[in-house]
């Protein structure tokens, strides 16, 4: 009655009466109606079940308990030593009869093997046999002998016992059984504890169906508010409406219910994944779709306009949960085949990634003018660019030594390889030897002119590395330029990837014609290089001559990149002195290298004139102002240069700067530091500024070390810098020979990749012997001569040249008379001998004497010509108190 009458208000409320909301005819009353019912019928299957759950658990627990105090009692501590006891059941029935009040079980027995009851909850029973029913001794007895507890059903007849039972066997030390304590707890008690859950049950299923038609009632309404009072009929048309426009969409749409199960999918979608007829209500695992697509289906994750591979389509996928919106647990899924427009997109795509590769290759190819440098670029673009997997490029021989390409050769060098993670390794390293066979690959790509697609399964027709083999696509590309083949690049890509198309081709041929621009521009540059540095070194020094108390080491460092115009000479002059030059010529490359040898020409030539230092630097001045306005292109305004003269007689260095930097010097105790020395600006630019010479008295064994200032100039560290690292460098404890001291200037000085060449000159300075030297005042008489030519010939004879006595001394007359009657005072005379003899007459005066031809009438005039005749070489050295006229005679011959 209750239930009815929640129903009439609910009609009520809704607007329609209790007749309209449960009559057949109307969808909701149907519903209403069956749904009643279903409520009714599970309201008493889930009161079944529940008692019959309560009667279960009830006997489970029963079970439990049974076993728990059996096993409790029978290993109880006594137990065994009680039975063996004179009195077994006076010790034991006490003990059970405790137990069963403590637990609350219906009785705790021990029976002896022979069946005699100890204990019994009914104490006449003590003592008595006990008569086990059939099945107990057929099923339960042999268990116990095997020592295992038993849990079962007792029913005895007689008089009728129905109980749950646990049987525990006893056994002594000796492993002889010794009694069963079995505990019983009656069914009665187990059917009491359920009827007395009885009430709670029925109580319970009864609010359950009251519920029930409370919450049916409110479907009903909600329905007949849904439906819109329509009937089935007009629900079976717009069904058939849905079903038609559903099935005859372009777009695939599947919903899959909350347990996997597919719950619709129309037309379209059984098109496109390829579904069973009955693929409805079938769970999606089961529809023998791919694993990527199952998942897809059957993931609780939301798709928006995701892409999805299907066989070989791809599909465009949205996916929604259909619970927030009113549905059942579950997902819709739409699909849209987008295989065309992302083969479209693909193409686009790849067309970018094309243009990426050439932008990148545009910025990357040809950024240095090396050659080898060049084809690694070209490989690493292609590589990083994903467009192959290995790259080598292959130089012709005559290509990579910087040569003119040679036609038709065969002769490869690899120059460049490049490999991604996994691909496969075994392949030619660079500089290795590569022969291009006939009819391959590579020579149709040689001879062509073009770049050639292979692919295969099998081994790489003719390849030259020892890795093609297997699936390959290859694409060869030769490398064109200025109308010749310079090489060939490969492009190869692993199986497994996509192989090459007549696009790439096309973008290979691009890329290797990019790529040979800049590897024929660096091929010219090299071969330029290579000639200017050839003609650099040929006009360096390649040896410095011995000279007399005089050791001197070099090093020459180029740069990292061009031709400089750093030099250094070490120029022999007379009186057993030397010249030490170090210059920088202004600029790089070949020009560089032909103004340098222009001016170590010139400075050889004006050292041979035995000019002071300052002279030299003044003339070379000159030279280079007037070369520049003869030739502009050499760009020598502007070129350094130091000028040293040393006098191993004197000790003195005389020195003279262009605008370069000054020299360093290290003591004979190892002590280094920078002497002043006068500066004057560089060639060329002094406008006719006066140079000038510093003196400098130096030690014996002191090291003077002449440099260029790309020893110590780097773009990292200021010059001031690097003259305090080179004085470090240069300090040590006197001992190093000036090799040594080039090696470890240079070590601690060279930049790893320098930008400008740098030259070091090391010489360390001795000094004749007193006893190697003689000199003499010459008083201002013609008579003077006599006493002269005596003690020269005397000393000639301490020093054993006694076969150079008559030229000597013939040679002194000559020069030594024409001091006095054409020179002024003082006059002297000195000898020096060492590697040759050397004699030379000094006077106040600047006038030079000039060799010429005497006429047969003539009475003079034939003094100098006799001493050109006897002597090796002869001049005239100007000094600030007037000159010196010089002659050296080579030594004779000794037998060893």
């Amino acid at each position: 009655m209750f239930v009815l009458y929640r129903v009439r208000r609910l009609a009520s409320r809704v607007g329609g009466d209790s007749r309209a909301l449960l009559g057949v005819r109307s969808l909701a009353g149907r519903v209403l109606l069956v749904e009643l019912a279903i409520v009714v019928l599970l309201v008493g299957a889930a009161l079944t079940a529940m008692v019959l759950q309560a009667r279960s658990s009830t006997v489970n627990d029963a079970r439990r308990v049974t076993r728990g105090v059996a096993e409790s009692f029978a290993h109880a501590p006594g137990l065994v030593e009680a039975l063996d006891g004179p009195s077994p059941s006076a010790v034991l029935q006490p003990r059970a009869e405790a137990v069963r009040r403590a637990t609350s079980v219906d009785s705790v027995v021990v029976i002896t093997p022979a069946f005699v009851q100890l204990t019994s909850p009914h104490p006449d029973y003590v003592g008595r046999p006990y008569q086990a029913p059939p099945n107990v001794v057929r099923d339960v007895v042999p268990q116990l002998y095997a020592g295992r507890t038993v849990t079962f059903d007792l029913q005895e007849p007689r008089p009728h016992y129905h109980s749950i039972a646990t049987a525990v066997p006893v056994f002594g030390p000796d492993g002889v059984p010794r009694a069963v304590v079995a505990v019983n707890i009656t069914v009665g008690r187990v059917n009491s504890v359920v009827g007395a859950q009885l009430p709670v049950l029925l109580g319970g299923a009864a609010g359950a169906v009251a519920l029930a038609a409370v919450a049916t009632g409110l479907a009903g309404r909600r329905l007949r508010r849904q439906t819109r009072g329509l009937g089935p009929s007009e629900l079976g048309r717009m069904y058939e409406h849905h079903d038609a426009v559903l099935h005859a969409v372009r777009e695939g749409v599947v919903i899959v219910g909350g347990d996997g199960r597919v719950t619709l999918a129309n037309d379209e979608a059984r098109r496109l994944l390829d579904l069973p007829a009955d693929a409805e209500r079938r769970q999606v695992a089961e529809l023998g779709l791919d694993a990527g697509t199952a998942d897809l289906l059957s993931s609780p994750e939301e798709v928006t306009d995701g892409i999805h591979p299907a066989g070989d389509r791809l599909l465009a996928v949205n996916k929604r949960p259909t619970a927030p919106f009113g549905g059942p647990p579950g997902s819709v899924v739409t699909l849209r085949d987008s295989t065309e427009l992302h083969e479209l997109t693909s193409r686009v795509e790849a067309a970018g990634r094309r243009r990426q590769l050439l932008y990148h290759a545009g910025l990357r190819i040809g950024g240095t003018l090396e050659v080898t440098r060049t084809c690694e670029e070209l490989a690493d673009v292609a590589v990083e660019g994903r467009f192959a997997d290995t790259v080598t490029v292959d130089l012709l021989e005559s290509v990579a030594r910087g040569e003119e390409p040679a036609t038709g050769g065969r002769q490869l060098r690899r120059t460049a390889l490049r490999e991604a993670p996994g691909a496969p390794g075994g392949r030619a390293e660079p500089s290795t030897a590569v022969t291009v066979t006939e009819h391959s690959p590579q020579a149709r790509s040689l001879d062509s002119g073009r770049a050639v697609l292979v692919r295969g399964t099998g081994p790489a027709p003719a390849g030259p590395d020892p890795a093609d083999a297997g699936p390959y696509t290859v694409i060869v590309a030769p490398l064109r330029a200025g109308g010749g083949v310079l090489g060939l690049v490969e492009f190869r890509r692993r199986p497994d990837t996509t192989p090459f198309d007549a696009d790439d081709l096309l973008l290979a041929e691009e890329l290797a014609a990019r790529a040979a621009v800049s590897v024929d521009n660096a091929r010219r540059y090299t071969r330029e290089h290579q000639a200017a540095a050839t003609l650099q070194h040929s006009l360096l020094p390649r040896t410095v001559p011995r000279r007399t108390a005089l050791e001197v080491a070099h090093r020459y460092l180029p740069a990292g990149a061009g031709v400089g115009g750093d030099w250094f000479d070490v120029v022999p002059l007379p009186g057993f002195r030397t010249a030490l030059v170090v210059g920088d010529v202004v600029g790089h490359g070949i020009n560089a290298a032909v103004a340098m040898g222009r001016l170590r020409t010139a400075i050889r030539t004006f050292s041979a004139l035995d000019l002071p230092p300052d002279e030299v630097l003044g003339r070379l001045d000159e030279l280079v102002a007037q070369a520049d306005e003869e030739c502009g292109a050499l760009e020598i305004t502007g070129s350094t240069c130091a000028y040293a003269v040393y006098d191993p007689v004197t000790g003195i260095c005389s020195i003279a700067r262009a605008g370069h930097l000054g020299p360093a010097l290290v003591h004979p105790d190892g002590t280094a530091e920078y002497p002043d020395a006068a500066l004057a600006p560089p060639l060329g630019t002094g406008g006719g500024h006066p140079y000038e010479t510093t003196e400098l008295k130096l030690a014996e064994g002191s090291r003077l070390v002449l440099f260029t200032d790309g020893l110590v100039e780097t773009r990292d560290h200021d010059i001031d810098h690097g003259l305090e690292r080179l004085r470090a460098a240069l300090a040590d404890d006197g001992t190093r020979t000036p090799d040594a001291t080039c090696e470890a200037a240079t070590s601690a000085m060279r930049a790893p990749n320098p930008t400008d060449d740098a030259a070091l000159l090391v010489a360390r300075t001795g000094r004749l012997a007193p006893e190697q030297v003689a000199e003499w005042d010459v008083p201002a008489d013609p008579s003077a001569v006599s006493p002269v030519r005596t003690a020269c010939a005397r000393r000639l004879a301490e020093w054993g040249l006694d076969e150079l006595g008559f030229a000597t001394e013939l040679i002194l007359s000559e020069l030594v008379t024409n001091a006095i009657r054409y020179g002024t005072a003082p006059v002297k005379v000195r000898l020096i001998r060492d590697t040759g003899l050397v004699c030379e007459v000094s006077d106040g005066s600047s006038t030079a004497p000039h060799l010429r031809w005497a006429a047969t009438t003539d009475e003079g005039g034939r003094g100098l010509f006799l001493v050109a005749q006897l002597a090796h070489r002869w001049g005239t050295r100007y000094t600030a108190a007037g000159k010196v006229i010089w002659c050296e005679q080579p030594l004779p011959d000794r037998p060893d």
